[in-house]
């Protein structure tokens, strides 16, 4: 029910990210209105699992197949469309990226080292799950 926020809508997100030599890099997309960087996220599907809902909605919104680990990553709230949605964040290993995928035409894709990632991402929330990821990858 819209303004209810005692039952927030569910979301699902995915971190992605991939290893170069020694360098990790996470993919970034930009939101379709703003152009904000963040990480592909989606409202969680009747039927679908939060793991299912963070590979498709990456799959959709930037092009890339992978494996998103069982534990969440983190997660957080915010309010659109007059209601709260809360997203359950998962780190997933990036295996292959599309260059043409979905949402090619509304979205831009970066993959950056973590330092550029905390410079651009566009909350203070996704930082913590960027953190969080760096956290659990280690060095």
């Amino acid at each position: 029910m819209p303004g209810d926020t005692s039952h927030p809508i569910q979301q699902a997100c995915a971190v992605p990210y991939r290893r170069r030599g020694d360098r990790l890099e996470f993919c970034l997309i930009t939101s379709i209105r703003k152009g904000i960087w963040q990480f592909p996220k989606g409202i969680i599907d009747p039927g679908e699992t939060p793991t299912e809902t963070a590979l498709k909605e990456a799959e959709e919104e930037a092009g890339l197949h992978g494996h998103v680990f069982d534990e969440p990553l983190g997660g957080y709230e915010y309010a659109k469309w007059g209601t709260t949605l809360a997203v359950t964040a998962f780190l997933m290993e990036v295996e292959a990226a599309d260059d043409h995928w979905e949402e090619a035409g509304l979205r831009r894709r970066c993959w950056c080292g973590a330092e550029g990632a905390r410079r651009i991402l566009s909350r203070d929330d996704l930082r913590r799950l960027l953190d969080a990821a760096l956290a659990r990858l280690g060095p």
